[in-house]
């Protein structure tokens, strides 16, 4: 990287970590199962929502619990349940019609990270109607306040029930970006696990992965505080413990509420430590393809990690004894090997593939470009990349008869 933009890169990083404790950062109220919603709703007076979900949760009659209890309590629940898994700008002007039509008071995001970010960026357009949401993408676009927002998380893992982001997707042009701004964190998040229970066994598996994804790169980048270090920990420390008891027995509550609780505080940490090129990569291959986020993660990260080299030693030793298979005894190096190892073994347990499907050759130069995009200077990342250099992880998890001619 030209060492004048790497310069330019880490001083904005800089920056910005000087500024955290005086930014709005703030921890979403937690709400304990579908009754704290309806008596939060009575206590604020609101008679009319919108619920933003997607076509599966809706099928499998997720939402029903939430919409009987509020509709006993005299409130109005209005449903868009269109939502595609990476959500797209279309989604969210749907949304935020029926909002509008209906003089809905509260935004109900009821699913996985992609119902939620539809639900925020429809408040988005909502609060500032005279912006289109790609004036909005980058960082602090928004601004105004949004409508009241409760997150209902039915995946443990996206954490987009705590975080300042929507990633949304253009309809036309299919480019994936992030919208970053505090009054995009909900103002409450729902624990339910019960609503997780239905989520089949890869989708338990690659939003566990995502979960994981989140605190590990939080941790490892340069822009971590004392505070996001513990929660980043605490989450690797029961994803370790409860995903694949969740995965195994999908019915077991502790080992479902322990998941909730690692995709709580792995989203409280990366809200204030950002991602990394995980995520940038993710991002882009989701836009293109339409690759489900948790599972471009979970394929995308030891290829990642092992890229950073010796400048994670330590902190993914340090995640290692969070995680149980690395002792406070063990060199940084073999810490963060054992650490690394137990990711692989992790993934391979659960069934996650060590490849992803369609990635054209042609459009590697095109995403890796906006994978650095997105990244640079916004994320503190370990090592600074450039496009070139990202180019090469969509190589690696390319299926092996599809690399021909890789450079």
């Amino acid at each position: 990287m030209n060492p004048i933009y790497k310069a330019y890169c880490r001083t904005f990083q800089r920056a910005f970590w000087l500024a955290m404790p005086f930014l709005p950062y703030r921890i979403p109220n937690r709400i304990e199962g579908v009754d704290g919603v309806a008596a939060l709703l009575r206590k604020k007076k609101i008679t009319s929502v919108l619920l933003v979900t997607d076509p599966g949760i809706r099928t499998m009659g997720l939402t029903e619990p939430m919409e009987e209890t509020l509709f006993d309590e005299g409130v109005d629940v209005f449903v868009y349940d269109k939502t595609h898994a990476n959500p797209t700008t279309e989604d969210v002007e749907c949304a935020r019609k029926i909002y509008l039509k209906h003089d809905c008071q509260a935004i109900i995001g009821f699913g996985g990270g992609s119902s939620m970010d539809c639900a925020k960026a429809a408040g988005a357009r909502i609060a500032c109607p005279n912006k289109s949401l790609e004036q909005m993408k980058g960082i602090l676009k928004v601004r105004h306040s949004l409508p009241l927002i409760i997150a209902v998380p039915t995946t443990a893992g996206t954490g987009s029930e705590t975080t300042l982001a929507a990633v949304i997707t253009d309809a036309e042009t299919r480019h994936k970006y992030p919208i970053n701004d505090f009054v995009l964190i909900p103002q409450y998040a729902v624990m339910n696990p019960e609503a997780t229970m239905s989520l089949p066994p890869s989708l338990t598996a690659t939003t566990g992965l995502d979960a994981l994804t989140h605190a590990v790169e939080a941790y490892i980048g340069l822009s971590t505080t004392r505070e996001t270090r513990k929660e980043a920990r605490l989450a690797v420390k029961l994803i370790f413990r409860y995903l694949v008891k969740a995965y195994e027995e999908p019915k077991d509550w502790h080992a479902r509420h322990g998941m909730l609780e690692a995709a709580y505080h792995a989203g409280n940490a990366f809200t204030r430590s950002y991602v990394g090129y995980v995520h940038a990569v993710a991002h882009s291959l989701g836009g293109e393809y339409n690759t489900p986020h948790g599972l471009a993660n979970a394929v995308l990260l030891p290829y990642v990690l092992k890229a950073y080299g010796s400048a994670i030693h330590e902190k993914m030793h340090e995640l290692g004894i969070a995680a149980g298979v690395a002792s406070p005894d063990d060199s940084h190096e073999a810490g963060a090997a054992a650490m690394m190892n137990s990711i692989l073994d992790l993934r391979k347990r659960l069934g996650i593939p060590e490849t992803l499907d369609g990635i054209q050759k042609k459009d590697i130069p095109k995403l890796a470009r906006y994978a650095a995009k997105e990244a640079n200077p916004l994320y503190p990342v370990p090592v600074l990349m450039t496009a070139k250099e990202l180019e090469q992880f969509y190589y690696d998890v390319m299926p092996r008869d599809s690399k021909g001619g890789q450079p």
